[in-house]
């Protein structure tokens, strides 16, 4: 009991401290507190000390040396990624295009399920089904699964979704993609996308839905995407609005700033060990 509690409170000092490295509030070069300053602020041992920086040492988030103290080496990427949620479609598949993606898997399924529901799609009917990953920098941080029936699917090979983003594919074939609507939440990592995305088991995620539809309201794709919360965030302005109950509103188009922000959040050694990838054209 006393170890599975230790444990725990480990874990918990591992978080805190991992979470205030990659939001910068622990910058790159900084030294951090010394383990009896850590084990006074958090209320631990030292010893549970020492095993959520063990953590973080082999996360490569910081470097330990005996005479120089505990240096964090964790640098993210200096010029993230932005795409403006205003014209969420468009800038998507641009994003597609700075991007590197590795294609997962890529085949043909029968309708069924929810998302065959969603997709409006009848059980006598396929979908193609792909699996991709994204980096940027080398480091991935998006694990997308999409659905698209299979008489749109049919236009494009597996070559071209490996090289090409889904919309300007869509958008080849003649399918004039109007809008979408897409659910943000919460998810925890699988085992097989900790292992796509580098990052470990059980580890929180950022999911997001999306149903893009056409002209006519056809579906013509279901999304289901895990993002790195690391590499990814979401961040929109809003104004005031309402004469009576002033409200918080998004922003109107123009000068909106809600954005997608997507970093390479790595630091300089896992750069270097990270195996290559080429964007895709």
């Amino acid at each position: 009991m006393r170890d599975w509690l230790g444990e725990a409170k480990a874990k918990q000092v591992y978080l805190v401290l991992r979470d205030r490295i990659r939001s910068g509030a622990f910058a790159f070069g900084a030294r951090l507190p010394t383990e009896n300053e850590l084990a006074t602020h958090h209320g631990v041992s030292r010893v549970t000390v020492r095993r959520a920086l063990g953590e973080l040492a082999r996360e490569r988030l910081i470097e330990r040396r005996r005479s120089a103290g505990t240096r964090v080496i964790y640098r993210p990427a200096s010029a993230p990624m932005v795409a403006d949620i205003s014209g969420v479609l468009a800038n998507l598949a641009d994003m597609g295009r700075r991007t590197a993606v590795t294609l997962i898997s890529f085949d043909y399924l029968p309708a069924k399920g929810a998302v065959a529901q969603v997709l409006g799609i009848g059980p006598d009917q396929w979908l193609q089904r792909a699996v991709r990953v994204r980096s940027v920098d080398r480091v991935p941080f998006s694990y997308l699964t999409t659905h698209v029936p299979e008489s749109i699917a049919m236009t494009f090979t597996q070559q071209e979704l490996a090289a090409r983003p889904l919309l300007e594919l869509l958008d080849r074939a003649g399918v004039k993609v109007e809008r979408a609507r897409q659910r943000i939440s919460a998810a925890l990592a699988p085992p097989d996308v900790a292992q796509a995305l580098d990052v470990r088991t059980g580890s929180p995620l950022i999911e997001l839905v999306r149903v893009v539809r056409d002209q006519s309201g056809r579906a013509v794709e279901h999304l289901h995407a895990l993002y790195r919360p690391d590499c990814y965030a979401i961040e929109m302005d809003l104004v005031r609005s309402g004469a009576a109950d002033r409200v918080w509103s998004p922003a109107t188009r123009e000068g909106n700033r809600a954005d997608m922000k997507i970093s390479g959040a790595r630091n300089s050694n896992r750069k270097r060990n990270a195996a290559s990838a080429s964007p895709p054209r």
